[in-house]
């Protein structure tokens, strides 16, 4: 048996605008994916899958490891999906899967699945680490995006992640701010798709011409690596909201929490999954007050990023 793990990733700034080459700044996780990969002395021509989640047992499939049709599964989106991805991996590494054995792949989530976390890049990454290909290139020809997910997967710090000429840029960030401790992510209740809202904004990225937030955004980005306050940093988090809003159209989210203490930030895509709220006050009453708003899951900065 061989094992492979990946992270989980948030991104703190640049969400929409890496696609266009914006410096990004994206944290990897301490809870993420593992995958375990077992060879089995049958020669029925198997790819045996079980996933689980930190609830238990989430779905299951068999299909064709010759060309990886599906046999069984209890959810056939997302063995449709498995499928498509070992495709892609067969054209990348045509060695892979030559032996007679049948395979059992078993993942484990560390995270609820709703949380937008990382399930589809982390497993991306997984299946690329175990059958030696490049990950990017994995997510092109499958799921898409910027990559900073992937990046995010195996590293063992915050990044600036960004592209250049299509190409992914990573350089580790010495993002250690002495105020973490007034930091929380707090998860909106429902999951956003990703992919939906990046193709959104492509279609309407090709209408205009973003050079100016680009380069803005990008400037956020490092200053906040520099950030020796937390009125500093909340003052670059609230100019970001401000020129997101702008590109996007739609409202900043501390609409939504106009008595909040605080700066709330969007990540990733807007709308959806876990966004950042930076305050004075005090864990208790930082908790209260989104319960109050129907919102449970809160997470200080220091339980989940690495």
């Amino acid at each position: 048996m061989v094992k492979f793990h990946a992270n989980g990733k948030l991104m703190l700034t640049g969400e929409y605008l890496v696609l266009q080459g914006a410096r990004a700044l994206a944290l990897p996780l301490n809870l993420g994916q593992s995958l375990e990969v077992t060879t089995i002395n049958d020669a029925n021509g198997m790819i045996h899958w079980d996933a689980y989640t930190p609830k238990g047992f989430w779905f299951a499939s068999i299909f064709s490891k010759h060309d990886f049709t599906v046999h069984a599964s209890d959810d056939m989106d997302k063995a449709d999906n498995l499928s498509k991805i070992f495709r892609a991996i067969k054209l990348l590494n045509p060695n892979i899967l030559q032996d007679k054995n049948d395979y059992f792949f078993t993942t484990r989530l560390e995270f609820d699945k709703d949380w937008g976390l990382g399930s589809s890049s982390t497993l991306i990454s997984l299946l690329a680490q175990w059958a030696n290909v490049n990950p990017y290139e994995l997510l092109r020809m499958t799921m898409g995006g910027s990559g900073y997910d992937i990046a995010c997967a195996t590293a063992s710090q915050p990044i600036i992640y960004h592209l250049e000429n299509g190409n992914p840029i990573v350089e580790k960030a010495d993002f250690k701010p002495d105020f973490y401790d007034k930091l929380y992510f707090v998860y909106q209740g429902h999951k956003q798709s990703s992919e939906k809202e990046v193709k959104s904004f492509k279609e309407r990225a090709q209408k205009l011409d973003l050079s100016s937030e680009i380069s803005e955004i990008s400037e956020i980005s490092e200053n906040l690596i520099r950030a020796t306050s937390l009125n500093d940093f909340c003052a670059l988090l609230t100019r970001h909201e401000e020129i997101m809003s702008r590109c996007l159209e739609q409202p900043i989210l501390k609409a939504q929490f106009p008595d909040f203490q605080g700066v709330v930030k969007s990540l990733g895509a807007w709308g959806g999954d876990f966004f950042l709220a930076a305050t004075e006050m005090s864990e208790t009453e930082v908790k209260s007050y989104f319960n109050k708003k129907g919102l449970n899951t809160v997470i200080r900065y220091n339980e989940i990023v690495l």
